[in-house]
């Protein structure tokens, strides 16, 4: 217990128990995985058919159990392998629009076990999904490319929001990163490319600029992105206008750039985390930094307003509920035309447009406000924190000993307090101490929470409307943490992952639950199957064939020859049958 992420991790009690997991983990998914079969396999099982034929899967089994309760990973750029301890993205990632799934990957000591690979389904405009096209998935779809099969993916991260961009981030187990999607304001981290544009990236690509660095942990939030290296520096690229980036102004970084102010340059960051405009770190001592748009509380902390007030295009769903009072800074009367401009430039792909938008009123990008730097939640000292959740208006933090804070926009009941009051510091759950529950992995997402306890359990509360939060389709929003039925007693999670409409559950034996659902092809949003019971509707659904740590072959992608068109009567018969013709003719 003492070495797992949180002690007292108990998600089995006897032997007999691991032995009925590790029995049900070959066949978890449903329907058939293709998990990959060794010749070694296949021999025991025509001399032995009775016997243990799947001894070969234990060590990949094993590997990924470690991942999900020890942090181990096995990561070829670190001298002890220890991947961070608690990190969004570990086996799964949800932005608005889009998912991420660790899954597949071959059985060579090259690519290692199950989970080196990724699928991702959702929407695919922007080139999020990484298929090469701007077409949306409703199914997960495996990415090729050797992803998985050569290149091994240790985590992955799906940012975007809800104003119809997304991008994703890839860690390979070298230290790499891969990015594709929406290439606005940087976010990618390619820079600019011919003719000084930032084109969106249809398939991933490894960041040049990072080539020097051994990453050990990648975050995405609706525009910005970031990375932890294995010395514990974080380096960050994309939008900034709000600070978010933490280099101590408002401008966009189109290459990654190292934050150095707050104090973080001497700290050792052991992971962090980004939502739609603000960014959370956890240091090895335990401390959080916040940075970023403080509306709504999101930072934890007091800060000093920016010198020239405005809320900058923030997308906020379904009104403004859970509103801190005072926290939002607002744009002078005299200049909301002014500001309307900024704002256009802000949504759009036009960095200069704001650059001059900003001129127009004489501002400028330099802030002095500690909004734009990352700066340590005090409230929260004392307290030794091992892992960081950023939502899109609200922040969720872990203590080592499994207690869960909240603070930010209380919409819906999304900090679980039991109403829906936003909080501009950290409060504790109060609902899970009083349960006696430890917990284990959380995410926040948009207006809604989840969170499994050291049992394996899973807790959800917030926004909880077409069956997003698997609470089923009676229930539209919940203010405390509600245990979340999974229509089987013996079902463990060990990882969850919360979006906008939809939310995955990842269970000890391979299997993902998805809840809710993003619509594809102009689709509503919410679960998709016309056939399902009605008793069912809004709960948990199984991916079938689908299982994270199987092995499975390397599937090919179809490659279609172009066909040449041929005319006339020689081209299209071709020289070997007109000559045939010819000798025949003359017989």
């Amino acid at each position: 217990g003492s070495m797992c992420l949180v002690g007292g991790l108990q998600l089995c009690v006897d032997r007999k128990e691991a032995q009925e997991i590790l029995d049900r983990s070959f066949v978890a998914g449903g329907g058939e995985s293709n998990r990959l079969v060794s010749k070694k396999m296949k021999l025991s099982r025509k001399k032995n058919p009775i016997g243990d034929t799947d001894a070969d899967e234990y060590p990949a089994y094993a590997r990924f159990v470690e991942e999900a309760t020890l942090g181990y990973s096995a990561m070829q750029c670190t001298r002890d392998a220890l991947f961070p301890t608690h990190v969004q993205g570990r086996f799964a990632s949800c932005s608005p629009e889009h998912t991420l799934l660790r899954i597949g990957g071959g059985g060579n000591t090259t690519s290692g076990p199950g989970g080196s690979g990724v699928a991702s389904w959702g929407v695919g405009k922007r080139g999020q999904l990484g298929f090469g096209k701007r077409e949306d998935e409703a199914e997960p779809r495996l990415l090729l490319n050797k992803i998985g099969w050569g290149i091994r993916i240790v985590q992955v991260a799906a940012g975007g929001g809800l104003v119809r961009v997304a991008h994703s981030l890839l860690l390979t187990s070298t230290g790499r990163v891969l990015s594709f999607g929406t290439a606005q304001y940087g976010a990618l981290g390619h820079g600019y490319d011919a003719g000084k544009q930032l084109s969106d990236v249809l398939r991933p690509r490894y960041i040049d600029a990072l080539k020097g660095e051994k990453c050990i942990c990648v975050a995405a939030g609706e525009l910005h992105s970031g990375v932890v290296t294995i010395d514990g520096d974080v380096y960050t690229f994309g939008e900034g206008f709000c600070g978010q980036l933490g280099q101590g102004d408002r401008r966009p970084q189109l290459l990654p750039k190292q934050v150095t102010l707050g104090g973080l340059e001497d700290e050792c960051v052991a992971n962090m985390s980004m939502g739609c405009r603000h960014t959370l770190v956890t240091t090895d001592d335990g401390d959080v930094y916040s940075g970023g748009l403080g509306r709504f509380g999101v930072l934890g902390r007091s800060y000093t307003d920016f010198t020239y007030n405005n809320d900058v295009g923030m997308a906020v769903p379904d009104g403004e509920e859970g509103h801190v009072v005072g926290v939002a800074a607002r744009p002078p009367p005299m200049q909301e035309a002014e500001m309307d401009n900024i704002i256009d430039a802000a949504n759009n792909d036009g960095t200069n447009d704001i650059i001059a938008a900003l001129d127009a009123l004489n501002l400028t990008l330099d802030d002095p406000s500690d909004q734009c730097y990352p700066k340590v939640i005090d409230s929260l000292q004392g307290v030794r924190c091992v892992g960081v959740s950023a939502g899109h208006r609200h922040s969720m933090v872990l203590d080592e000993f499994g207690g869960l804070y909240t603070f930010g926009s209380g919409a819906s009941g999304a900090l679980g307090h039991g109403d829906m009051l936003g909080q501009e510091f950290p409060i504790k759950v109060q609902e899970f101490d009083n349960m006696r529950v430890r917990i284990h992995q959380f995410s926040a997402g948009v207006d809604m929470s989840m969170a499994v306890d050291t049992q394996g359990t899973v807790y959800a509360w917030g926004k909880a409307s077409e069956g997003r939060l698997g609470l089923g389709m009676g229930r539209l929003q919940t203010a405390l943490p509600r245990e979340v039925d999974m229509g089987d007693a013996k079902f463990r999670a060990v990882d969850v992952e919360c979006g906008y409409v939809h939310s995955l559950i990842v269970g000890l034996d391979g299997s993902v639950y998805q809840c809710g659902g993003v619509g594809v092809d102009g689709q509503d949003d919410g679960q998709q199957d016309v056939d399902i019971e009605e008793n069912q509707r809004g709960l948990p659904r199984l991916l079938s064939g689908f299982n994270i740590w199987h092995r499975i072959a390397e599937p090919k992608e179809k490659v279609v020859k172009e066909q040449w068109k041929k005319y006339g009567k020689y081209e299209l018969k071709g020289r070997s049958k007109m000559m045939q013709e010819g000798v025949r003719s003359i017989g």
